[in-house]
C-alpha cells in the first residue's frame, strides 16, 4: 500500500527535525546494494504505471492529455514526487 502524505507528515513529526532526507532503493548491481541519495526538493508531478519499467514512471504535462479525446487519460494520477 502506498504510503499518503498525511502518513508521511506522521512519520516525519516523531523524526529528528535537523536531519537530512535521503531516499533508499536498489541500485541493481550485483552485490544488491541498498543506496541512498539525498533528496533536494518536493513537488507535485504525475505518473503512470509503466509496464516495461514495472513501476510507475513520471509523465511530463505534455503527455498527460489523450491525443483523440483531449481530456486528461484517466490512467495518469497525481502524486507528491520527492527526489
Amino acid at each position: 500500500m502506498a504510503l499518503t502524505v498525511a502518513e508521511l507528515i506522521e512519520e516525519l513529526k516523531y523524526m529528528d527535525q535537523d536531519a537530512y532526507v535521503h531516499f533508499s532503493y536498489n541500485y541493481g548491481d550485483h552485490w544488491r546494494t541498498e543506496v541512498a541519495p539525498v533528496v533536494v526538493g518536493v513537488s507535485e508531478g504525475y505518473v503512470v504505471d509503466s509496464d516495461y519499467h514495472r513501476m510507475p514512471k513520471v509523465v511530463e504535462e505534455d503527455d498527460l492529455y489523450d491525443e483523440e479525446t483531449g481530456d486528461i487519460d484517466p490512467d495518469v494520477r497525481r502524486v507528491v514526487i520527492i527526489g
